[in-house]
């Protein structure tokens, strides 16, 4: 027994040693570790001005009668009266999407009989028209509202750029020189020296339109001769985020 006491302690660290070894091999798939994100992170944000050259029409047909063929009747000859003078003043018949087209019973409440009464039906017929034109909106507005006669309605119009890629790329050029030079000059205040970009991140590019409501209810005068019309400009926003390193 004096020969053995010794073993008692190595059998000790053994079988602690065994127990953490079981403990670290039954948690590997549990186990994550996060590496410590390292370096400057700056956010840079550049614009572009862009004068639209293509102009959205949201115009149409609205049509009230008593029975259903009868509206459907009176919509379909007004509406074909605006086609013909959207493509008479150039808007291809591709660039025109009926974007809307519906047919509702008007009601009236019968107060001694409880109940709705149909009196009639409304067809109404939306397009949007795509003019490349921009120049023409004004005249175009004018000469569909005639063709339309009293069943027009032209809601409204819309300003866009067909091809924003330059744009894109000049706001994209500015977003990354302003975060460069946030990042000089955070690098310069720490006392660090900056190294190469790590990370770069293209943030959600803003590109707004311009809506004019030229809303004209279906029976209302048609707008007057020589409608003015001005595109004005639109501002394209961009974002970069870049992680530079730290050397």
């Amino acid at each position: 027994m004096k020969k053995s006491w010794w073993l008692i302690p190595c059998l000790m660290v053994v079988l602690v040693l065994g127990a953490v070894g079981c403990a670290s091999g039954g948690n590997q798939g549990s186990i994550s570790i996060t590496p410590q994100q390292n370096g400057i992170w700056v956010t840079g944000q550049g614009e572009a001005m862009a004068v639209p050259d293509i102009a959205e029409l949201r115009l149409g047909i609205e049509t009230r009668a008593d029975t259903v063929a009868e509206a459907q009747t009176q919509a379909s000859e007004a509406m074909d009266r605006v086609m013909q003078t959207l493509q008479d003043n150039g808007v291809d018949e591709k660039d025109i999407q009926t974007w809307r087209f519906s047919i509702y019973p008007i009601t009236r409440w019968i107060g001694e009989r409880e109940e709705e009464q149909i009196t009639g039906y409304r067809v109404t017929n939306l397009v949007l028209a795509k003019i490349r034109e921009v120049d023409k909106a004004g005249i175009i507005i004018d000469a569909v509202a005639e063709a339309g006669g009293d069943f027009i309605q032209i809601q409204g119009i819309s300003f866009s750029v067909d091809d924003p890629t330059p744009y894109y790329e000049e706001a994209r050029a500015k977003a990354v020189e302003e975060a460069e030079d946030k990042a000089a000059q955070l690098a310069e205040l720490a006392g660090v020296t900056l190294g190469k970009p790590t990370y770069i991140s293209e943030g959600n590019i803003q590109r707004p339109e311009t809506f004019r409501n030229l809303y004209a209810e279906a029976g209302s005068a048609a707008p007057a001769p020589e409608t003015p019309i001005s595109p004005g400009e639109l501002k394209i926003t961009l974002s970069i985020q870049i992680v530079y390193a730290i050397v």
